[in-house]
């Protein structure tokens, strides 16, 4: 994840001092903030060597866990937050890992593109998949797994039986409380169990 609006944006959601576990950290800039701006503790998961090495020359405790496997290795409630940033639209078990965030965590606090965005809906009218800011892959080369929006994740966390704490959009680095689900390109929801 590299958009820093939504880096910033995250960040003030996160308690100081908090324990976090940040799923799928990618290069460790999120955890990095965090324990500066933040004075957080905890540890990145991420699958990717060349990610792996990147948190460990910020500084920052990552293991190098397939999110396939789930977290096992962490008991109940073992965070203050677990991060999902960016993450969800690549998982194949994304039902799964929300349990499981709820699980090891107190507080879940999830983004990923929401595909409902307005611009994304006049590129499928158009007969096209879109290729945007929050979705820059082609459709045959893309790295996402599934494709979500801000309305089908609220039905898959009461589904779960997840209580959502805040939900709101993103877009061009302010939150969009209205309308989210046409009016923002990253969806951000902050759960518990």
């Amino acid at each position: 994840m590299s958009d820093q609006a939504v880096l910033d944006c995250i960040a003030r959601m996160v308690p100081d001092g908090a324990h976090v576990l940040d799923l799928g950290c990618g290069d460790g800039a999120l955890l990095e903030q965090l324990q500066r701006s933040r004075r957080c503790t905890g540890y990145g998961i991420e699958i990717d060597d060349a990610n792996v090495l990147a948190c460990v020359r910020r500084g920052v405790n990552v293991l190098q866990v397939n999110l396939r496997e789930g977290l096992r290795a962490f008991g109940d409630q073992s965070f203050d937050v677990v991060l999902q940033i960016n993450t969800l639209q690549h998982l194949r078990n994304a039902e799964v890992m929300l349990r499981e965030t709820a699980r090891v965590g107190r507080i879940g606090i999830i983004a990923f593109p929401n595909f409902a965005h307005w611009p994304n809906r006049i590129s499928v009218l158009r007969g096209r998949m879109p290729v945007t800011r929050h979705l820059p892959y082609q459709w045959y080369d893309t790295p996402n797994i599934r494709v979500g929006t801000y309305k089908d994740f609220e039905v898959l966390a009461g589904k779960n039986g997840l209580k959502v704490l805040d939900a709101f959009g993103l877009e061009d680095g302010r939150e969009v409380r209205t309308l989210p689900n046409l009016l923002a390109g990253t969806a951000v929801f902050k759960l518990q169990r």
